[in-house]
């Protein structure tokens, strides 16, 4: 078997593919379970050095984490990696009530037994920055501090009020939190600040993040410096990645495959993003076919329209919302994610159509529950965060599934398009 190297626990489903996707593409041969895997199907991937579970603890709360964390993390430990990574989402949208980074760290670490937990949230290839321990994101062309972000500033269920993110988790846990600032990243400097921080046993350390040279210091650290249990964004899984490569543990240059054009694709979206709003519209301007839907209307009627247009060789979207000021009176989280999932099954077994997308972290999580996948797997490259899998299955209809989940934020704005043809 080859030497393991990494396991991590995504609180979406997006988040995890995109956690999948930062492996797979340098070089690690990776593989996301749906649920933790039993010893059968964890043999069928007994090649693979990285291994992940997708959850959905971004939108629970801190008493679905006690119930379900501890067993969860448990089996990761079991996985016998090195290191396991909590991954968040890089906006870091959170609150004591519903995906509570604060108290995922808490159970990690116990479980762990980790002396300490690094945090690292920057993600630079997504445009997400943290410098003097505060959360800057891009969108609209601009870089915002993410209180002031147009989406995240005003997010239905986590809005991002706190910019500093100590702040932001100290009404989530009680852990002490330090901070290693951009200023002691350079190399020569970053041992020596990390040695004063840890003298004075804080349960976590937070770091910044700017560019490629602070990440990989970042990844050095965290891997050398005996935590076994860490909390981040992709950036984190980037980082670790940068400080591999220059070890030799990993290949020294990997170039990924990109995906084939696919023949149809079909689209479902539950995300109030402006991102994903964008995206739509852009589809729709271009050939593809758009139809709303509520989340609790008639089915078959939708089904009905749905199949016409793809009988006809369209792509289409099924969206409930085009931006945030059109998500009033329409179910949200788990109850559309879960009906959008089985409309979707319905359609892919009915149609035969081998790709889809699904738009939203909360949808993507609940829909594709529905679709009874056991593990996805890298498949190609498309647009950063979003990779193209692949869905293994008992069911003979959607095994071999190519699966798209894209978070709200995420994407240009011809992104669906980028998905149908399998590159940008």
């Amino acid at each position: 078997m080859t030497d393991r190297l990494f396991s991590f626990y995504g609180d979406d489903f997006t988040g995890s593919t995109d956690a999948l996707e930062a492996l797979a593409s340098n070089g690690i041969p990776s593989v996301l379970f749906l649920d933790p895997p039993d010893e059968n199907l964890l043999a069928r991937f007994a090649h693979c050095r990285a291994i992940g579970i997708a959850g959905e603890s971004r939108s629970r709360g801190p008493a679905w984490m006690d119930e379900h964390l501890p067993s969860i993390f448990s089996s990761l430990q079991n996985y016998g990696a090195p290191l396991c990574q909590y991954k968040v989402c890089s906006t870091f949208d959170s609150s004591p009530e519903f995906g509570s980074i604060g108290r995922a760290l808490e159970i990690g670490q116990n479980i762990f037994g980790s002396p300490w937990v690094p945090i690292a949230v920057a993600a630079p290839h997504l445009k997400r920055y943290v410098l003097f321990g505060n959360l800057f994101a891009a969108a609209c062309g601009a870089v915002h501090r993410i209180d002031r972000h147009p989406t995240m500033g005003i997010h239905p269920v986590t809005p991002m009020h706190e910019p500093d993110l100590r702040l932001h988790l100290a009404r989530q846990t009680n852990r002490r939190i330090a901070l290693h600032d951009i200023l002691a990243l350079e190399p020569g400097s970053a041992d020596a600040r990390l040695d004063a921080l840890l003298s004075d046993k804080p349960d976590a350390i937070l770091f910044d993040g700017l560019l490629e040279g602070s990440l990989r210091e970042v990844g050095r650290l965290i891997w050398t410096r005996g935590a076994s249990f860490c909390v981040g964004s992709s950036g984190l899984t980037h980082a670790l990645i940068l400080h591999w490569r220059h070890a030799g543990l990993i290949p020294p240059d990997f170039h990924p495959a990109s995906g084939n054009p696919a023949e149809r694709l079909i689209v479902v979206s539950g995300s109030c993003s402006p991102v994903t709003e964008a995206q739509i519209r852009w589809a729709m301007r271009h050939g593809f076919t758009g139809l709303r839907v509520d989340g609790t209307g008639d089915v078959a009627s939708v089904l009905a329209a749905a199949l016409g247009e793809l009988q006809h060789g369209r792509n289409i979207i099924l969206y409930s919302a085009l931006g945030p000021a059109d998500c009033t009176g329409t179910p949200r989280g788990e109850e559309l994610g879960s009906w959008l999932g089985s409309l979707l099954l319905d359609l892919v077994r009915r149609s035969g159509v081998r790709r889809v997308a699904i738009a939203g972290g909360d949808t993507s999580t609940h829909a594709v529950r529905q679709l009874g996948m056991k593990a996805l797997t890298f498949a190609g490259m498309l647009s950063p965060g979003s990779p193209l899998c692949r869905g293994y299955s008992s069911d003979r209809t959607v095994d071999g599934l190519e699966l798209v989940l894209k978070g709200g934020q995420v994407g240009p704005d011809n992104f669906f398009e980028i998905v149908q043809k399998g590159k940008e």
